[in-house]
């Protein structure tokens, strides 16, 4: 599995990267493994200011649908497209063209308080 340094992560298996006053968000490469094959993905959240931890759309793979919630407080601003008709690029590319959502941060302090990598791989056991 990968688990790529520049990332924070998040006890519920969301990765941040962040780029000025943005986030870019995804799913772990553990997340999608642990998933299964990712069939579809809702998020109706764009334009909306999402509170850390609360829910900003779902996963739908072949065995469950899963939560997906935000890392940190932001205001969804761009939805990965791609997903709507290869919703696999998440198995495929978890940390590539599978990301979920971009934010513009509210509190860039609360990134600060994300899992590293080290700190997430020990979470997950690996």
């Amino acid at each position: 599995m990968n688990f790529p340094e520049e990332l924070k992560y998040t006890n519920d298996h969301e990765w941040v990267r962040v780029e000025g006053n943005v986030a870019c968000v995804g799913i772990t490469d553990f997340a999608q493994h642990e998933l299964g094959d990712i069939v579809y993905i809702e998020i109706d959240t764009l334009g909306k200011e999402v509170t850390k931890e609360d829910q900003f759309g779902t996963v739908e793979a072949v065995k469950t649908v899963s939560d997906l919630l935000m890392p940190v407080t932001g205001t969804v601003k761009e939805l990965n497209k791609k997903l709507d008709t290869n919703p696999e690029l998440v198995n495929t590319d978890p940390y590539g063209d599978g990301w979920m959502v971009k934010i513009e941060l509210s509190d860039p302090a609360q990134v600060d308080s994300l899992l590293s990598a080290s700190d997430y791989k020990s979470l997950v056991g690996v």
